[in-house]
């Protein structure tokens, strides 16, 4: 079956993209694992795939957060934020989604990098997660620096202990995991100690703005993985254009990764906001129309 019933989740070669596994991390944040083998064998750290529920949805990136090329999976991390994601935490394991396209995006550069601090931001750990993972197999001194609003929104906390960085800094806004504070206290420490050579920041627009303002007042480059508005992921709508350095450039295929000194936060965060009402009364009609079924 598929998840909004229906609809033949086959792709023209007859692939089936299958829910194997499904995790719910809070009460709106979920993980969840798809049968994609031919994608599970081409994924590296820091690409993105891009999905549809149903026939009639629209297409939307997720970052990777894990895969096997063994056993022929790929998961990935969402939160249910509007009608679509909504729609996909209703997904059950054996149900099936209609499309699941990639690996998509340019890899994160890893190897040869020195001591990197890797900061993950809310659900933004799901793509840090792989990142560090990656960085530590090519022989980088890598320091994880996790955060989110509260303890109920960490994820992956226990997958990062498991891959044994040099230190892991936990830091929630209220104080109820870790330290009271936000990631960019210990990331300006580490930069102010002269213990890091490198930082990767991904998360909220926001967060990555002030991570990337922090490490360039303290001479420290910073990379950031961007989240602009995407559809067709190929380069070809522009849609999620930024401007970096002053030059416009495409998430999809130039990024997600960006130098963050360079990057125009402020008209990526506008951009972000361009479809927030339209979202907001989507996702209303659509959970109206759940509780009817009901």
């Amino acid at each position: 079956m598929t998840c909004q019933g229906g609809n033949e989740a086959h792709d023209p070669g007859g692939i089936v993209f299958r829910i194997v596994h499904k995790r719910q991390l809070s009460d709106v944040v979920f993980e969840m694992g798809v049968e994609a083998p031919r994608v599970a064998r081409k994924v590296r750290a820091g690409q993105f795939l891009i999905l549809r529920v149903d026939r009639d949805g629209e297409r939307i990136p997720l970052t990777f957060s894990d895969w096997s090329a063994e056993e022929g999976w790929v998961r990935f991390i969402f939160m249910r934020v509007g009608k679509t994601t909504h729609a996909l935490s209703h997904c059950e394991i054996g149900d099936e989604l209609t499309d699941l396209v990639g690996p998509l995006g340019t890899p994160t550069h890893v190897g040869d990098l020195g001591r990197v601090a890797v900061v993950g931001g809310g659900v933004g750990a799901a793509v840090a997660y792989p990142v560090a993972r990656a960085m530590l197999e090519a022989g980088d001194d890598v320091s994880v620096i996790l955060g989110a609003r509260t303890a109920d929104l960490l994820v992956l906390e226990d997958e990062f202990r498991a891959i044994e960085p040099t230190r892991l800094v936990v830091t929630t806004d209220d104080g109820s995991a870790g330290v009271k504070a936000l990631v960019t206290t210990p990331l300006k420490e580490l930069c102010e100690a002269g213990e890091i050579d490198l930082a990767f920041a991904v998360g909220p627009a926001i967060m990555m703005k002030f991570c990337a303002a922090t490490t360039k007042e303290c001479g420290v480059p910073c990379i950031v993985s961007l989240n602009p508005i995407m559809v067709d992921g190929t380069g070809m709508c522009g849609a999620c254009r930024v401007s970096v350095g002053g030059e416009t450039r495409f998430g999809c295929v130039d990024g997600p990764d960006f130098d963050g000194h360079l990057v125009d936060f402020e008209e990526l965060m506008s951009r972000q906001r361009v479809y927030v009402e339209e979202e907001r009364l989507s996702d209303s009609e659509y959970s109206k129309e759940c509780s009817c079924r009901l």
